[in-house]
């Protein structure tokens, strides 16, 4: 009965490992997700679905796409945003830019159809 309670938790641990690995992300990646969770997240994830937040969503876009502006504003802050310099090691601001530069831009909403059909 231990045994095949044995087995049956490393086939789950194996699962969800395997699970998290197929996000696409490498390891720089899903660290720098963690930490925007962690510290960006309460201004610009938003809290339930169609919400909004109060900083502007984090995509490839952000910034313009241009990472050193991404670190200026991460590092230094802006009139709205707190300053992480003394919060983040260097290399954290530089996994948060590597995971937000996956995150795709949000499409416009598909025009509707004349007529309501399919």
């Amino acid at each position: 009965m231990i045994r095949t309670a044995s087995v049956l938790v490393v086939l789950l641990l194996g699962s969800a490992t395997a699970f998290a690995q197929g996000d696409g992300l490498n390891d720089k990646q899903r660290h720098g997700r963690q930490l925007l969770a962690q510290s960006c997240g309460v201004c610009h994830l938003p809290p339930a679905l169609n919400a909004k937040t109060y900083g502007p969503a984090l995509n490839k876009a952000a910034g313009g796409g241009d990472d050193d502006i991404m670190r200026e504003y991460i590092n230094n802050g802006t009139p709205r945003m707190p300053a992480f310099k003394f919060y983040l090691k260097p290399d954290e601001i530089e996994d948060i830019i590597a995971y937000v530069r996956t995150v795709p831009v949000p499409g416009a909403a598909a025009p509707a159809r004349p007529g309501g059909g399919e």
